[in-house]
């Protein structure tokens, strides 16, 4: 743990130093030379680091509590330093918002913009270039599995990028206190930095410090893939994430129970079922969820020995563990189950209970469970079904029957990998994105293979995208099946190498589209082209 914390302090260290740290260099030098204290900068940096950690961790729970936006924070934060700009400017503004807490104190309240405000505000506008680290602490967060190594963990994120921040407050304030010029023209001085700070929040709201981040070079790029994307940070981020290692099942364990469970479906009256209770059968289960074309392309196999099976003692539970938030719903998860025909017991594993009990860490992923309750075959992604089958028979002690005829449609070439499009598993995106709010993205003059990059306005999420005016998106491919999982309602045309070939209606909650199909495996550049309020989550290929 210690590793990773100091791997978590240079990263935020190289991210103060990025060029995302300059959109908010405008506060930084306001708040610094505003103000006498001496303390002022550690004040406006413990406000930063506070509300940095704070939200970064709880901010969606909180909100998805009290019913806000998702941009509420970040709009209140821009309020905020607003009101700190207009308490410069204008005195009667500050002695206005002095009056409630002189009521509290006999002292008189410093006004001259209150450090740990202005430092609290800074923590909710400012947006890191996201590495590895960052993105398993928002992962994290966004999935409520925060601990102590996480809150540990972004804390020392928030300390490696408050560093520089502290280095230029302090430089600023013995700059203004030092110039004569300056110190003889305070109260000019005072309106001059309300005027910069009340603009840098203008810029901010409105977005226009992504264009200018967004043309400057990556220059802490190669330190930050030193740092990040070392073989130890990967170790650990994956540890941290939920570490070890599927269970082996060539060694027989015993079979974790389902624990965390929501709701059931396909059982008696929606009654729970145990693993004791299963003692005597054989059980696979199959860890998957309904928007995975990879694994849709199991089920018809999976149904194909329940039907065959169930008889002589196999019992198949799918273990609906989701990737989006959408696939939370139980209601939606049933119109799945239903519409895709499954009818053994389905688990809804929203908390990821008995994913992480499992060691599990794919989709889909088979366990094999003998008679005697012990794990016995184990086997991560399509394919291979034969073999299952096989093993399957054999714990059930029935060669009789035939084996099932089911074609295996596991693609056997070369194709993209699966893509996602939020900032959580965001890869191959040459480019850094603005979480959480609109912003505007510029496509690159060329794309990488398996790159994916986008154009117009969006709103970057953890676990998805959201379109504005003019949004597209392009990726180059290797695929002969495309697909994409798109909630909302409007439209997306898919174009192919420049050309035109279908506009794909949206419609409602989220669920798999199948944008193009080829008659063999191609290779090119796909362009989409989305009406505004379109929801885009993950790509998957055939």
């Amino acid at each position: 743990m210690v590793i990773l914390l100091g791997i978590a302090f240079l990263a935020g260290i190289v991210t103060a130093l990025s060029p995302c740290v300059l959109p908010v260099l405008p506060i930084l030098l306001v708040g610094g030379a505003t103000g006498t204290s001496k303390r002022r900068p550690l004040a406006i940096v413990a406000g930063l680091v506070g509300s940095f950690t704070v939200f970064t961790l709880a901010g969606t729970a909180l909100l998805d509590a009290l019913g806000l936006p998702d941009d509420f924070l970040r709009n209140l934060a821009i309020a905020l330093l607003f009101l700190l700009a207009a308490t410069l400017i204008f005195p009667p503004v500050a002695r206005l918002v002095e009056r409630p807490f002189y009521r509290l104190t006999r002292r008189r309240v410093n006004t001259e913009g209150n450090g740990v405000v202005l430092g609290a505000s800074l923590g909710l506008v400012f947006v890191p270039c996201a590495g590895p680290v960052f993105a398993a602490v928002a992962s994290l967060a966004a999935t409520g599995d925060v601990g102590v190594r996480v809150v540990l963990l972004t804390l020392a994120y928030a300390l490696g990028a408050a560093l520089p921040m502290l280095a230029i407050l302090f430089g600023s304030q013995r700059l203004a206190a030092g110039v004569g010029f300056l110190k003889r023209e305070a109260p000019r001085v005072r309106v001059a930095a309300g005027v910069v700070l009340a603009l840098t929040a203008l810029v901010i709201a409105e977005g226009w410090d992504q264009r200018f981040t967004t043309s400057l070079p990556g220059y802490t790029q190669a330190f930050q893939d030193h740092v990040e994307n070392s073989s130890v940070a990967k170790r650990e981020l994956h540890d941290l994430r939920g570490g070890g290692q599927a269970l082996a099942a060539e060694k027989g364990p015993a079979a974790p129970n389902f624990t965390g469970i929501a709701e059931w479906i396909n059982t008696p009256g929606g009654r729970p079922l145990t693993l004791q209770q299963l003692r005597g059968k054989v059980v696979l289960v199959d860890f998957w969820t309904y928007s995975c074309i990879n694994c849709l392309r199991t089920l018809p196999h999976l149904k194909a020995w329940d039907a065959r099976y169930r008889k002589d003692g196999l019992v198949i539970v799918g273990v609906h563990t989701p990737e989006f938030a959408f696939e939370h719903v139980p209601s939606n998860v049933r119109t799945a189950v239903k519409n895709l025909g499954v009818r053994y017991p389905v688990a809804l594993d929203n908390k990821y209970a008995t994913w992480s009990a499992y060691h599990n860490e794919y989709w889909p992923a088979e366990y094999l469970i003998d008679r005697s309750g012990r794990v016995r075959h184990t086997h991560f992604g399509e394919g291979q079904y034969s073999e299952s089958e096989r093993l399957i028979r054999q714990y059930l002690g029935d060669a009789t029957q035939p084996m099932t005829d089911v074609a295996d449609t596991t693609p056997q070439h070369f194709m993209t990998p699966e893509s996602y499009l939020g900032y959580g598993r965001l890869e191959r995106f040459p480019g850094r994105v603005t979480f959480d709010r609109y912003a505007m993205y510029k496509f690159p003059s060329e794309l990488q293979q398996d790159d994916l990059a986008y154009s117009g306005s969006w709103k970057v999420l953890e676990q998805r995208i959201v379109s504005g005016p003019f949004a597209r998106l392009r990726l180059r491919f290797s695929a002969q099946k495309i697909h994409l999982v798109l909630g909302g309602r409007g439209t997306v045309q898919v174009v192919v190498d420049g050309k035109p070939l279908r506009t794909v209606a949206v419609r409602g909650e989220p669920r798999l589209y199948t944008l193009a199909t080829f008659p063999t495996l191609r290779s090119g550049l796909l362009e989409l082209r989305f009406s505004p309020g379109i929801s885009g989550y993950a790509f998957t290929f055939g």
